[in-house]
């Protein structure tokens, strides 16, 4: 059963065991708990490859999420300065204003 290779249900017909959850609580209780577990094996470079990449993983959520900031902050400094501005289309605005930026190149 532990290994894996026999389903539940085959070992209840087997030994006629009723309820559809009781072999499946025994293993629970009594098995020695590797049955539905995936054991890996890791060499320690790969250990801390994957703390980099999860440290990396937070670092940049933490950027995107000040980024966000950033931008919800800059629109709504854009619409007030508009209607300070008498401007009333601020999308159009904006459209007009990425073309009086300088390209690069």
């Amino acid at each position: 059963m532990e290994s894996g290779e026999l389903p539940f249900g085959h070992v209840q017909r087997k030994y006629g065991i009723g309820g559809a959850e009781t072999v499946q609580s025994w293993v629970r209780t009594y098995g020695n708990g590797t049955r539905g577990k995936v054991i890996r094996v890791q060499k320690p470079e790969e250990i801390d490859e994957l703390k980099r990449l999860k440290d990396r993983v937070r670092l940049l959520e933490t950027a995107l999420a000040g980024s966000n900031v950033d931008l919800v902050l800059e629109r709504a400094y854009l619409r007030i300065a508009c209607a300070r501005a008498g401007i009333t289309d601020v999308e159009g605005f904006k459209k007009k204003a990425v073309g009086l930026l300088p390209t690069t190149g």
